[in-house]
């Protein structure tokens, strides 16, 4: 299957829609004057806003879709496809300050060569965001003891996903690679529709909801986000 063309198709239908929240809190992240790299920006809306906050931003993306829309907000990106056989960023190693990876590793054949290409490139003592769907949330979890497992859009068993991802396995892909996590993070992601019940989305539950998802990100988040550093040692 070619990745770059079923997703060409995917951001025409799609276009710029995204989780605003969500792309905050990874925004919150990042520093104004890091040279910042996103691996997979899709049609560049997180990128353009790290841009916007002060950032110097480049980017690569395998759709070609997605690229020209990238472009079209004055990113810098380039079409890379890590899935190729041959796929490596075309950057040298120890190249830049931040490097954040978007709900993107789950989408690929080859996810650790992913995870592999945005340490090389990233400076000792860096920083890796790297955001991924939550396998362990408490939804799915109830899913299993019933003895399914649907396939909702938008949340983590959405379709598109080829891997699946918790908290304690990803923070393990990164220790591999020499990234010590610092920081877990959540997005609570309210909005998807078949995944949570209504009632959740009412005030204050909404709020009491968002706190636990950030605060509890393994059991309440449909996204976590772990924040790292290429090289440091633990606390």
């Amino acid at each position: 299957m070619d990745l770059s063309l079923y997703y060409d198709a995917y951001w025409q239908r799609v276009g710029d829609r995204c989780d605003v929240n969500r792309l905050q809190l990874l925004l919150a992240y990042v520093q104004p004057g890091e040279r910042v790299l996103e691996v997979d920006c899709g049609p560049g809306v997180l990128a353009r806003m790290m841009m916007d906050k002060g950032a110097l931003v480049e980017a690569t993306e395998m759709s070609r879709e997605a690229v020209q829309r990238a472009r079209e907000k004055g990113v810098p990106v380039q079409h890379v496809d890590l899935d190729a056989q041959d796929g490596r960023l075309p950057y040298p190693d120890n190249a830049f300050d931040t490097v954040v990876s978007n709900s993107a590793i789950e989408h690929r054949f080859f996810h650790e060569k992913h995870l592999d290409e945005c340490v090389r490139v990233l400076k000792p003592g860096g920083r890796l965001i790297l955001c991924l769907p939550n396998i362990a949330h408490w939804r799915c979890r109830l899913w299993l003891l019933a003895g399914r497992f649907p396939y909702v859009r938008n949340s983590p068993t959405d379709p598109s996903h080829l891997r699946f991802f918790t908290v304690y396995e990803a923070r393990k892909l990164c220790q591999e690679r020499g990234v010590v996590v610092e920081r877990v993070d959540g997005s609570a992601s309210l909005w998807v529709p078949g995944f949570y019940p209504g009632w959740l989305r009412r005030p204050p539950l909404d709020r009491l909801y968002t706190w636990l998802a950030r605060h509890y990100p393994g059991l309440f988040a449909r996204d976590f986000i772990l924040v790292g550093r290429k090289g440091a040692s633990p606390a």
